[in-house]
């Protein structure tokens, strides 16, 4: 145990230095990672085996290169759930949970449609599906490797998996006026946002940026929302902090949207606007 103490205090100094800010916290969760054991056990941990060492200092290594935790460990947390995640797919952010926080809260009635624009890794729709299981959730994505791995994430769930672009106009006209709730977690950064190295280089840039002004999505999505939602529908749209009234602003234009209200995350920074549907203009 000493030798694994000194080994994290050893990670914890590599990756401060490497100018990562939670560097105790992602040195203790690699070290877990590499023992096959939970970071809150670590202090009941045995003597690892005798390969621990080498695969730790191999595992903060490429976290010292900023390479994203989750790609070295596979996984992300998100609510409750572990995420499978890697290469090729947007990691869930802990400042999308209000968002699902919100969505759990609302009073929907039993076999509740909900459809998830942009799912990624799944992580919206696996947490309603999971939460409201009499419901028919419907997780839509245009790109091949975020599908794969919802796919993998919703394999003991009923979502079901749409590969679609939310801009598109036509995307499932069968849904016209039959949907409770519509959640969306778009490409939303404005072009030219300054990110962290985990993100400019590993989370996929078709994930991030939603073009110049972050709206690029958000407009056509708002516009499927409202044909898609009934009567006292619910939309819910994650937003940049800086895009909370233009996103307000689209909902509104849409002319079928009331109660349009704007909500902070975790952190307090605007994150997400809700919406109820009150019929055609």
């Amino acid at each position: 145990m000493t030798d694994l103490r000194q080994a994290i205090i050893a990670a914890t100094a590599t990756l401060a230095q490497a100018g990562i800010d939670t560097a105790r916290t992602d040195a203790e969760l690699l070290a877990a990672h590499v023992a096959g054991t939970e970071r809150c056990r670590l202090g009941l941990l045995d003597t690892p085996e005798s390969d621990f060492f080498d695969r730790y200092d191999r595992a903060v290594a490429a976290r010292a290169k900023r390479t994203p935790l989750q790609h070295i460990t596979g996984v992300a947390a998100f609510g409750p759930m572990l995420l499978q995640v890697g290469p090729g797919v947007f990691i869930p952010r802990p400042e999308t949970e209000a968002l699902l926080e919100w969505a759990l809260a609302q009073p929907l009635p039993r076999g509740a449609v909900i459809v998830d624009l942009c799912t990624g890794s799944g992580a919206l729709a696996i947490a309603l599906a999971s939460a409201r299981p009499e419901s028919r959730v419907i997780a839509v994505d245009d790109d091949a490797d975020a599908l794969d791995y919802a796919h993998q994430n919703a394999m003991h769930t009923a979502v079901q998996l749409v590969c679609g672009d939310v801009t598109d106009v036509g995307l499932l006209p069968e849904l016209a006026g039959s949907v409770d709730l519509v959640v969306a977690n778009p490409p939303y950064l404005l072009a030219g946002s300054v990110l962290d190295p985990e993100v400019a280089k590993h989370d996929p840039a078709h994930a991030l940026f939603g073009g110049p002004d972050g709206m690029a999505v958000i407009g056509p999505l708002v516009a499927s929302a409202a044909r898609w939602l009934k009567r006292g529908g619910l939309l819910a749209v994650e937003h940049d902090d800086s895009t909370a009234d233009a996103t307000a602003g689209v909902i509104k234009s849409a002319g079928v949207f009331g109660d349009v209200t704007a909500h902070r995350d975790l952190t307090g920074r605007p994150r997400f606007v809700t919406a109820r549907a009150t019929g055609p203009r």
